[in-house]
């Protein structure tokens, strides 16, 4: 081979940027590494929040005051579960990233910059959700539902640790994600998934399905339901309003 020969491949070749067409084998080998990155991540947060343990669990049982635990090793693992969960919230701002940038590898270079505004978005919904939660939703269900025992002159309320925070996680942690409902629709439309036709269509489903999950959840109190319903509510509108009125789908 002559000089000019080997000297005529580029050698500053920047790599290509990803278009959507990854093999499968690449988008599998992508997502374990931001699986893992975000699995540390939440090591690194339990690692902080366990010095801080006895001050989350104390904010986690005002709602309900004294905790029992029934079993030798109840207490033990219940604190090691508020531990990764607390470390899941504070190493939050990296799992989001990882998981829209995952999930986004189909914007321009230039949409991609909307990561800067999705990430901090998608935390600060989130934990908005999680507060409106524990606020509103949770102490109203514990008082709903030990009103059923208290009705029973046999019957006192005696929670034990583990079944609390369970109690606690199931009502407080789903609103988190409910509230990241505008950006998953902003996203969606942005991909051409959703339209604001389909939207619209379904829009009185949602407001439905927004009240019975308020009548669930909290007591037979109207104003209580409604406070429930309206921020799903609201959230779903300015999902349908971005995309209909400013993406224009």
């Amino acid at each position: 081979m002559t000089e000019p020969e080997k000297n005529s491949a580029p050698v500053d070749e920047a790599p290509a940027e990803d278009d959507g067409t990854m093999s499968l084998t690449a988008h599998l080998e992508e997502l374990r590494a931001r699986i893992i990155k975000s699995l540390l991540a939440i090591c690194v947060g339990s690692g902080v929040a366990y010095f801080f343990l006895d001050e989350i669990t104390k904010l986690l049982t005002l709602p309900v005051g004294k905790l029992y635990y029934m079993r030798p090793g109840e207490a033990f693992f219940t604190y090691l579960k508020i531990d990764i969960a607390a470390g899941f919230l504070i190493a939050l701002p990296v799992v989001f990233y990882h998981a829209w940038k995952f999930f986004l590898p189909a914007l321009t270079r230039n949409e991609r910059a909307v990561l800067g505004v999705l990430v901090p978005a998608s935390v600060i919904l989130f934990f908005v959700g999680l507060a409106f939660s524990f606020l509103l939703i949770l102490p109203v269900a514990l008082k709903f539902f030990m009103g059923f025992g208290e009705e029973t002159e046999n019957l006192q309320s005696l929670f034990s640790f583990a079944s609390y925070f369970e109690f606690v996680i199931i009502f407080v942690l789903p609103f988190g994600f409910v509230f990241e409902l505008p950006l998953v629709i902003i996203v969606l439309g942005k991909l051409g998934i959703l339209t604001s036709e389909a939207l619209g269509k379904y829009r009185r489903y949602v407001f439905f399905f927004s009240f019975v999950i308020g009548a669930l959840v909290t007591s037979p109190d109207v104003i209580t339901q409604i406070a429930v319903a309206i921020p799903v509510i609201l959230l779903y509108e300015v999902g349908y309003r971005v995309v209909k009125h400013i993406l224009r789908r």
